[in-house]
C-alpha cells in the first residue's frame, strides 16, 4: 500500500509539471505498466483529482480544472524558491497576511534540509525599504480590487469606478475600456479608454470600484503595445498630488541625461533652455528631485513649492552661514 500511495504522488507531480503526458511517457517515468498508469489514473479520480484522457494515436492525460484547489507537489528548488519568494517579496500591500499563511504552510511540511536552506538565506539576507526617496506611506491596494479589475480587462467588460485625487475636489464617476494594470515604483495604474476615446492613467489607490454592469467592448488596443511608455509620460502630469512644470536652464539633451524616467518628462525649449514635468507625491520629493539635477533651475507654480523652496532654502544657507 506504502508503494502505491508513493506512487500516485509520484505520478500527480508529474501531471502537476507539464500540460499533457501519454501513458508510455508516465510509465516510463514510474518504470511500471501502461496498464498500472491506468488504475493509477483512476485511482486519482476516485480520490477526486479532474484528470482528463484524450485517446487516439494523439493520446495524452492531463490534470483537469477541479471545483477546488488541489495539494501542489514541488519539488526541493521550488519550493525553497516559493518559501523565500513569500518571506521576501514585496508583493501587493493588503496580502501580507494571505501570504504569511501561505508560508506557515509551506514551512510546516518543509523537510529539515530544506528548512535549513531557506532559514540560512533568510537570516543573512538584509531587504532594503521598500519606499525609498519618499516621506510619503506607499498605498494600500486591496488586492480584491486589483483582481476585479485584472478580470474586467481579460473578460473585455466595462469598467466603472468613482475616482478622487486625495486633498482635492471630490471625486467623480467614470467609465472606461480597460487595458492594462501596470505596477511601478510600488504603485499601481490602469491604462484604460475614456468615454470620449481617449487614452487615460488611474491610480488603482484612488479608485473605488462601482456595481459591474457586465457590458463588452470592442477591443482598441494601444498602437505597437505601448502601455509602459505611455504610463510613464502621463503619471508625470497627472499621476501625483503634486505636479510642477520647472524651467531647467540647459538642454533637453543634457537633463535627459542626468534624470531616470521616473522623474518626469522633458521639453525642449531652445539649445539652452528646456522645461521638466515632474510630480511627486508631497513637495519635499520634487524639492530633492529638482536639486539632484545640479542645474540652474526656475520655479514659478505651484505656489505651495515656490514657498517650499524658499524655506529650505533659507535652511540650507543658515546651515553654512558662519
Amino acid at each position: 500500500m506504502r508503494e502505491t500511495s508513493s506512487r500516485l504522488l509520484s505520478l500527480l507531480s508529474l501531471l502537476q509539471t507539464r500540460p499533457a503526458w501519454t501513458g508510455a511517457e508516465l510509465a516510463g517515468r514510474l518504470e511500471v505498466s501502461t496498464r498500472t498508469i491506468r488504475n493509477d489514473v483512476d485511482r486519482l479520480r476516485e480520490l477526486g483529482y479532474p484528470i482528463d484522457a484524450t485517446r487516439g494515436p494523439a493520446g495524452h492525460y492531463q490534470l483537469g480544472i477541479g471545483a477546488k484547489m488541489p495539494p501542489l507537489l514541488l519539488d526541493d528548488e521550488e519550493a525553497v524558491a516559493v518559501a523565500v519568494g513569500l518571506r521576501t517579496g514585496a508583493g501587493v500591500s493588503g496580502m501580507e497576511e494571505s501570504s504569511g499563511r501561505a508560508l506557515a504552510k509551506l514551512e510546516q511540511v518543509l523537510p529539515h534540509r530544506l528548512r535549513r536552506q531557506v532559514n540560512a538565506i533568510h537570516t543573512t539576507l538584509t531587504k532594503g525599504p521598500d519606499n525609498t526617496g519618499s516621506n510619503v506611506p506607499d498605498p494600500e491596494v486591496d488586492p480584491v480590487v486589483v483582481t476585479t479589475i485584472a478580470a474586467a480587462i481579460r473578460d473585455e467588460h466595462y469598467l466603472r469606478f468613482e475616482y478622487a485625487v486625495p486633498d482635492s475636489e471630490p471625486g467623480f464617476a467614470i467609465l472606461v475600456e480597460p487595458y492594462r494594470l501596470m505596477s511601478w515604483q510600488r504603485y499601481w495604474y490602469l491604462v484604460a479608454r475614456d468615454e470620449k476615446g481617449a487614452w487615460r492613467t488611474y491610480r488603482v489607490d484612488w479608485m473605488n470600484l462601482r456595481m459591474a454592469i457586465g457590458r463588452r467592448y470592442q477591443p482598441r488596443p494601444m498602437p505597437n503595445d505601448d502601455y509602459t511608455d505611455f504610463v510613464l509620460r502621463d503619471v508625470a502630469t497627472t499621476g501625483w498630488k503634486v505636479h510642477a512644470r520647472i524651467t531647467v536652464f540647459a538642454s533637453a539633451e543634457e537633463v535627459l541625461a542626468r534624470i531616470h524616467a521616473a522623474v518626469g518628462i522633458v521639453e525642449p525649449v531652445d539649445d539652452h533652455t528646456c522645461v521638466l514635468v515632474t510630480g511627486a507625491e508631497s513637495l519635499e520629493v520634487v524639492a530633492v528631485y529638482i536639486g539632484m539635477l545640479g542645474i540652474d533651475f526656475e520655479v514659478t507654480a505651484p505656489d505651495a513649492l515656490v514657498e517650499h523652496l524658499r524655506v529650505i532654502g533659507q535652511r540650507y544657507l543658515r546651515a553654512v552661514t558662519p
